[in-house]
């Protein structure tokens, strides 16, 4: 299974990033996937997950209304479209996914991880 994360970059508050998440050597429908991000010196922490057929999302509170998850199974990638950044989002991001059925939140539930990601947004 790899797990290839792309599209940070540096932009200043307010802009707009699309990350994403090519997923090859799995079944992509059968597997759900979420975003998480760590910030320098800081645990990494749940962004948002997506169930396997993409009806079902989740999101934390910090993100909520901004972050918006979505999958494309013709093309076996996922997406984090992030508007309206903050400097507090500042992280390297990182994509998962789960063989699990459910949508989940603790890293201890997902069984592979991409790269990263860093997303960089200035004042």
């Amino acid at each position: 299974v790899q797990l290839q994360a792309s599209g940070g970059g540096l932009v200043q508050a307010g802009a707009s990033l699309r990350l994403s998440c090519a997923a090859s050597g799995l079944t992509f429908g059968s597997y759900a996937m979420g975003w998480f991000r760590q910030a320098p010196g800081k645990e990494r922490r749940w962004v948002a997950s997506i169930n396997r057929g993409g009806g079902t999302t989740s999101y934390a509170d910090s993100v909520k209304g901004r972050f918006t998850i979505s999958r494309d199974s013709a093309k076996s990638t996922m997406y984090l479209q992030m508007n309206s950044l903050k400097p507090e989002d500042t992280a390297v991001y990182y994509c998962a996914v789960t063989a699990r059925g459910g949508i989940y939140s603790s890293p201890l539930m997902y069984d592979h991880w991409g790269q990263g990601t860093l997303v960089t947004v200035s004042s």
